[in-house]
């Protein structure tokens, strides 16, 4: 985009929003919602999900096991009831966020089909708005989807508890076909590559759905579909204060509809400080391996740590990527699930040597902080981004489909926090921020 208008706000962008950080403190504004030790400011309540990852003593922080529960059950035990007959994991996971209980098995054999009934597109959707126009963005794709879909919603402004339970079953099937058409949009427009449009085939799963329209051939083994479905189901929920569920939270608070809503966490998600970060730890592990020669050295590579946290190496952040958590802080159990099921899918394969060097980042991270800070090693470990990248390229998802695909999941998260909101919320969210300009004096236009 090229400028065209001499506006003095392109040479004064910096100085004319810059706050002094003296007045954030003065003023005791928790930036960013935060509390002085990184804690979240509780705003609300909530029956969904428990995030937990340290304990409070004396108003001290106390490291202790990450622990992540649905609706009050472990994620650990949810995802360890895998077996050959009962494979809906994220279509379970999904009933029990938006009904509230776990489902017998007639009622998530009903919730699969519910969601099987809604894959169909609109006639004309993919050509009128996944193709055209395209965009090299899958993320900004689905938002816009999400938008559109709203013109074909007769109903779309009703608030009704069976509008938005349809909305969100509706958008929970729809998106994981979007986000394949999209990419192939995006192939075909700048890629030089071909428009690939297979139909979803019926009493497919979400996982199983998503591998069989990606793939030119169509298949894939119960193990991919499997290592997907975990995928999917550990990325669904994450309790109400993270920023994709917060903002879905906000605009329901509005009284807005729900496709607003849904494509405000789609914007949220795909910021490089949240959903995008695992597009991050990829980009970094590349700089990593073209950068350390010897990928097993721990001294080369804690050196190397060093260099990026002191901005000198990669993108000049001083963040290594997929490390740290704003609550986890022992553990992250998604990432401990994630890890198990990357060294199982890795063993004997070409990609064993990169899960080690990420395993190496784990492990050095802390002391690498510890010395480039001049600080004692804290707490600091993996988030579910460190691994969840490698794992979807060893299942040969494109890069560009890593974000989009934890939307498509999260979609269960965002639709349980709006429904939540609805009933119990009753207040639209109006923070205040403390003013820090002083009066002016008016001068007319000519003496200016």
């Amino acid at each position: 985009m090229v400028r065209n208008s001499p506006l003095p706000l392109y040479d004064t962008f910096e100085r004319v929003n810059t706050v002094d950080p003296e007045l954030y403190i003065g003023s005791r504004v928790k930036r960013g919602l935060r509390n002085d030790d990184g804690t979240g400011v509780v705003a609300g309540v909530t029956r969904i999900s428990s995030v937990h990852g340290y304990l409070l003593s004396d108003g001290e922080r106390i490291p202790d096991d990450g622990r992540l529960t649905y609706r009050g059950y472990d994620i650990a035990a949810l995802l360890g009831q895998t077996t050959p007959e009962n494979r809906f994991l994220f279509e379970e996971a999904c009933y029990l966020l938006l009904i509230g209980e776990l489902p017998t098995r007639p009622e998530l054999q009903g919730f699969v089909a519910s969601l099987d009934a809604e894959r169909e597109l609109p006639d004309g959707f993919t050509t009128h708005f996944v193709m055209n126009p395209p965009t090299n963005n899958i993320m900004n794709a689905l938002e816009r989807a999400v938008l559109i879909l709203y013109a074909d919603d007769t109903k779309a402004e009703s608030r009704t508890a069976d509008h938005e339970i349809m909305t969100a079953i509706s958008l929970i099937s729809r998106l994981p076909r979007i986000a394949v058409l999209s990419y192939y949009s995006l192939v075909r427009a700048f890629q030089g590559g071909s428009m690939i449009m297979h139909r979803f085939i019926p009493g497919q799963s979400t996982a199983e759905t998503i591998l069989s329209m990606l793939r030119v051939d169509r298949q894939f083994t119960p193990e991919e579909a499997h290592l997907l479905d975990i995928m999917l189901a550990l990325h669904c929920e994450h309790g109400g204060g993270n920023n994709s569920t917060f903002a879905c939270r906000v605009l329901t608070s509005s009284d807005t509809d729900p496709y607003s809503a849904y494509a405000a966490g789609i914007g949220s998600l795909k910021g490089s400080r949240h959903g995008g970060a695992n597009a991050k730890v990829l980009a970094m592990q590349a700089d990593i391996m073209e950068h350390v020669d010897a990928w097993d050295d721990e001294e080369e590579l804690r050196s190397y740590l060093e260099r990026i946290i002191g901005k000198e190496a990669f993108d000049g952040a001083g963040l290594i990527y997929g490390m740290g958590h704003a609550v986890y802080t022992k553990s992250d159990p998604r990432a401990v699930i994630c890890k198990h099921f990357a060294r199982k899918l890795a063993a004997g394969t070409e990609f064993e040597a990169q899960l080690r060097l990420l395993e190496a980042v784990e492990r050095l991270t802390p002391e690498a902080f510890a010395e480039v800070r001049g600080v004692g090693v804290k707490a600091l470990c993996a988030n579910i981004d460190l691994y969840s990248g490698l794992v979807y390229r060893m299942l040969g998802i494109p890069d560009e489909l890593l974000t989009p695909l934890f939307a498509c999941s999260r979609m269960a998260g965002w639709a349980a926090h709006r429904f939540e909101e609805i009933v119990s919320g009753n207040r639209i969210m109006r923070p205040a921020y403390k003013a820090a300009t002083s009066a002016r004096v008016f001068v007319p236009r000519d003496e200016r």
